[in-house]
Order: structure tokens, then sequence, then C-alpha cells
């Protein structure tokens, strides 16, 4: 047990153990040994205690991150959780998937000769510790109130404002289209990252505590969203971002190339056990194929490590910048390189060769010009630098843009932003149509777990204050 903090200047930063790189590519086992107590409560006794802690104000939730790490290095650790649960829904979650170093450990004050202290594999560690020790409960309410919301999306934002809802009593439906709860945690973050048991306990947890849950229902198909409206005092949209984008080019529509999440999905799915025909055919597996991936956030990362598992002859990310301007976790870009992963950067796609079926990427080598009005170097081709990499299955890893939900749903009050995401008030995250609140990737576009688990929380403030003041608006009157 650690006597006292400030410990860096004495312990070095220490990471949990990472299996092997062949062992890795061997299976889909999350790749990060879990922390023993003593190197925890090691690790935990390094943070500075600052007066001012940066971790904390950059992290979307504004963790009490300090504060937990002292009760950790104290061997506190039922303090621990109680402290880390109470700003977040998910820590077990977000210490598994969040990127620390752009976050929380990007931002520790200690001077980085020391190395910052390793929060995330101690916020993972506190959390196991707690589900083991059986700390965590469902979110059962003291007492029932007559409130009802309905929330559309099962992953991070909506399962956020399902939880603090259902504490506060509320009785809660959450409808998703997919046959499982999580949304992108279940079907786009590959097992290595996150393996499923740690979301599907959540949702056996939730429907124990009373949430309901309506899987495989479209709204505007089986379900209006007029009937959602007179149900509910107050709905919730959260459905995240899917659409993929696309890109163009002569040879764009060949066989062979693929939609990142729908790899992913197929992955995944095969990964809990489902039978995926087009897994099982070959169209959406990677097996002895050579593999390119097209991007440079952390979708194209967990893409070329999942092909690397799925025994890919080759795999190789094409990114149109260099490594220090990938826009992924650099933690990320580390572990793919040690998998085996062939990055070309500053390499853009011009299109794709092959006769009914691809068999290559036609690209132009990079370079990084002038900063544009972003601050971030714009990038031009380099005059007779093409080349074409030799492909069997390409994977699109270009980010998501919002589905057109006023269509999807039927219900036109809904606007959206000239980047289709739904227009809301900010100060009340409602939307135009009244009662109808919006939260998460739907609103500020594809983001992280932690933003959507932050905009769920508020969102269910928010959906509350309404609620609260529209009922008491009659008796208020008739006084």
């Amino acid at each position: 047990m650690a006597e006292r903090m400030l410990q860096f200047v004495r312990l070095t930063q220490q990471t949990p153990d990472k299996r092997t790189a062949s062992e890795r590519r061997a299976d889909f086992g999350e790749i990060y040994q879990r922390f023993s107590a003593e190197r925890a409560t090691e690790q935990a006794s390094r943070c500075s205690q600052c007066g001012v802690p940066f971790c904390s104000i950059h992290c979307p939730l504004n963790n009490n991150i300090p504060d937990w790490l002292k009760l950790t290095a104290e061997g506190r650790l039922e303090e621990a959780y109680e402290v880390s649960s109470a700003t977040n829904t998910f820590p077990e979650i977000c210490g598994r998937v969040c990127p620390q170093d752009r976050l929380c450990e990007g931002n520790c004050v200690i001077e980085k000769g020391f190395d910052s202290v390793t929060i995330g594999a101690v916020e993972k560690y506190i959390t196991d510790t707690a589900w083991e020790q059986g700390w965590v409960k469902p979110p059962k309410p003291r007492r029932e109130v007559e409130h009802s919301v309905g929330i559309i999306g099962a992953g991070p934002a909506g399962l956020a404002a399902a939880e603090r809802l259902r504490l506060r009593g509320w009785k809660v439906t959450v409808y998703d289209r997919y046959d499982r709860v999580g949304g992108l945690m279940i079907y786009g973050i590959p097992n290595f990252k996150l393996e499923k048991e740690v979301v599907l306990r959540r949702h056996a947890q939730y429907a124990e505590a009373g949430i309901e849950f309506v899987l495989n229902c479209r709204v505007g198909i089986d379900i209006s969203m007029a009937d959602l409206r007179a149900k509910h005092d107050a709905v919730l949209v959260a459905t995240g971002v899917y659409k993929a984008r696309d890109i163009g080019g002569p040879g764009a529509n060949l066989a062979g190339i693929v939609p990142a999440l729908d790899y992913l999905t197929a992955s995944n799915r095969e990964n809990l056990g489902d039978q995926v025909p087009e897994f099982i055919d070959g169209t959406l597996n990677a097996a002895g194929k050579k593999v390119v991936v097209i991007g440079g956030g952390d979708t194209a990362m967990d893409c070329v490590r999942t092909a690397i598992r799925q025994g890919a002859e080759a795999v190789t990310c094409l990114y149109r910048r260099d490594k220090a301007n990938m826009p992924g976790s650099m933690r990320e870009v580390a572990n793919a390189e040690e998998e085996g992963v062939t990055f070309s950067w500053l390499s853009a796609p011009e299109g794709f060769e092959g006769e009914g079926h691809v068999t290559g990427v036609r690209a132009v080598k990079m370079h990084l010009g002038l900063p544009d009005a972003t601050g971030r170097q714009q990038v031009e081709p380099i005059p007779g630098s093409g080349f074409t990499e030799p492909a069997d299955l390409v994977i699109k890893a270009l980010g998501f843009d919002p589905e057109d939900l006023p269509s999807l749903f039927g219900e036109p009050g809904l606007t959206v932003s000239r980047w289709g995401t739904l227009t809301i008030d900010r100060r009340s995250m409602m939307t135009r149509l009244e009662g109808v609140f919006a939260a998460g990737d739907i609103v500020r576009g594809a983001s992280l777990v932690v933003w959507g688990i932050r905009d769920g929380r508020d969102a269910a403030d928010q959906i509350e204050a309404y609620v609260l003041a529209k009922k008491a608006a009659p008796a208020m009157a008739a006084e």
C-alpha cells in the first residue's frame, strides 16, 4: 500500500503487460493483461494531486480522477469505485476504449520526463474489481415516479440517459433496431479492445433494474414517432451515426470494396456465435487475402487489426497524411505496427483496379503543404508518384455521417444541420419537436464513447427539468 502520493519521482510509469504480438494475432482476446493489486496501487500513487487537475479538465465527463487515484493508492477500492462511477456511467468501458493519450493522460501535469499516470488502466482495474466484488448494483430507484421516457438507441448516450432517469424512478423504455444492446460498443468495437461480455452484463443489469428494451424495432416502420410521443412524456433520440462516408474514383463499385462497419459488424457477430453468411462466404472475411484499409482513425485501426487476426496474407493501411497527423490513437497505431500491419503514409487512393472484383488500389504519394484555415497542413499530390497497392479486399474506413432521420422516422418536424446532424436548442437539448430531445453522435457527429456518455447524462437532466416543469404548470395555473 502506498504511504503517500507524488511517487512519480520514485516509480516509473508502467502500463499493464501486453500479450506478445504473436499471441494477439491468434485470437480476439483483449491484449492488455489486468493490473495486479500491487501494481495498480503503485501506479495510482504516482499522481501528483495537483491543484489544477488537467486530467479532469480534459475528460469530457470531468471525472474526479485525482480523488479515485488517491483512494486506490490507499487501498480503498470500494470508495474509489463510488467516486469513479458517480460521474461515469461506464468506467470499465472508458478504461478500455478511451484515447487516454489524447485526453486525461495526455494532459497530465507531471513533467513529461517522468511520464503521465496510467489513468485508464487504473480506472479499468477499479471497476473490474467492483464487478467481481458485487459493488456494482442495478440502478433501482428508492421510489417510483409517474414519468415515462422513450429512448431511441441503445448506445452509450441512450444507455447513460436510461440509467440516470431510472435511478430517479422513471419508467424507461429503450428502442433499438439491432438485436443486442450496446450500439457500436457491441458491433463496432472489436473484442481485443472491448470484450462483449463487458457490454452484455450492463444490459442484464439494466433489465434487472426495470429498464425495458424493445429490440429489433425500427422507428418509422415498427413504431412511429407519433406513437412514441403519445406513449411517453418525453422522447430522446440517441441513434448515433452509421452512414459510411464513401469514396469515388474509377472502379469504386467493384466487388471486394466494403464499408468498415459492415466488416467489423460481421466479425463481431461471428465472435458472438452468430451465423453470418457474408463472413462464411468470404465477402467480409479477410482470411488469406491481401487487405487494404483506407483511413487513419480508430475505426481504421480496428479494421487492420481485425484483418490480422482473421489470417490475412498482408494488411496495408493507406493514409493521406503522415503518422504525426493520424487522427486515431497513437497507442492503437503502435499496437497495429507490432502486430504486422504495414502503413503507407502520405498515400491517397485515386481509383481501383479489377475486372468485376478489386485487385488493387491505385494511389498517389502526397506531401504536406501550408496550413489551412483550421491550422492543419493541406495535402497535395506529388506529380508522377502513382503506384498500385495489390488488394483482394478493400475496407473503407473514412468515417461516418448521420442517416436521414426525418425520412427514416417519417417525421419531417425533425430538422437537421448542413452536416445532417439533428439540430437542437443547445441549452435544453430539445429538437424542434416539443418533448423530443437528442444527444450523442446524432447531434455532435461521429465522436467518442465518453462524449456519448456525457451527452446522455446531460440530456437526462434536461428531460427531467422539462417534464417536471410541464406537469407543474397546470397545478400552478389552478392556484
